[in-house]
């Protein structure tokens, strides 16, 4: 009634004829189309950086999202799932930089113009897309990665603009302020996800510190020192205080000048500037 089985199986080798099956039939696409339109589950998956080879971590994230949308699917729901392609941010920037050896803003446009180095930028960004395509079908994520979105392309910037422009029209959004880092060498805001790869402790912070003679107005001194235990006396219109027989130096003003490069924002973008 059964057929035999083979007590020897290779386990990948299973895998893969069941991906094979899945492709060949079309499964995760009927998997979507059978279930009702007006029952739809939306998911919104932050997409991937594709501008270095995916690693471990990449599947245990995708692991994650596809527990949520294969239980939604078992539950009744339309879950269409999109591919998207991360492109913006200062990875790709940086590493273009690091591979035509430039030290700074200004030299971009020096030396290859905007317009190349944007290029440089699009297809670092992409160059890995196809070794991720590969770790997505192997692990068994279900993604349209035929019709993925690519984050620099502009119908997908013109989509983030009318969802800012759907807030306001709600009066959702308001203003207020909010301390970010900074990175002065890259010219930008970072991300907590870029001062994370890179934040250093105990940083040399190198200040300067200039004092500003004001003058020595009565209320000032009163504010100093009594009336009743100091006079005048000495050079330069210091106060003399007649019990403990000493000088309280003219009141001046003080200001500190931070050296900008050392602020908590340090990550290894501003660190890979100034080590070149």
């Amino acid at each position: 009634m059964f057929n035999p089985v083979d007590t020897k199986q290779s386990f990948p080798k299973l895998e893969e004829e069941v991906l094979r099956f899945w492709k060949e039939n079309d499964i995760f696409r009927k998997s979507v189309e059978q279930r009702p339109a007006e029952r739809q589950f939306t998911f919104y998956e932050g997409p991937p950086y594709a501008n270095a080879s995916p690693g471990i971590h990449h599947v245990l994230a995708r692991v994650f999202k596809d527990v949520i949308v294969r239980y939604k699917t078992m539950r009744g729901y339309r879950v269409p799932r999109k591919a998207g392609w991360d492109t913006h941010g200062l990875p790709a920037e940086v590493e273009v930089e690091k591979e035509l050896g430039i030290k700074s803003k200004a030299e971009i446009e020096e030396r290859i113009g905007i317009a190349e180095f944007n290029r440089r930028c699009r297809e670092n960004v992409t160059r890995y897309i196809q070794e991720f395509n590969a770790l997505t079908e192997r692990i068994a994520f279900w993604l349209d990665l035929e019709n993925a979105y690519m984050t620099f392309r502009n119908e997908y910037i013109e989509s983030c603009w009318w969802i800012v422009k759907q807030l306001w029209d709600k009066e959702l959004l308001y203003l207020d302020y909010r301390s970010v880092p900074h990175c002065p060498r890259c010219g930008t805001t970072l991300s907590d996800h870029e001062v994370a790869q890179g934040y250093r402790e105990n940083t040399p912070d190198p200040s300067v510190y200039v004092k500003f003679r004001v003058a020595a107005t009565r209320a000032l001194r009163d504010v100093l020192a009594s009336d009743e235990h100091c006079a005048r006396g000495g050079p330069r219109g210091g106060l003399r205080c007649r019990g403990a027989r000493r000088r309280v130096p003219r009141p001046g003003l003080g200001t500190r000048r931070a050296n900008p490069r050392t602020r908590p924002a340090r990550d290894r973008h501003v660190e890979g500037a100034r080590s070149g």
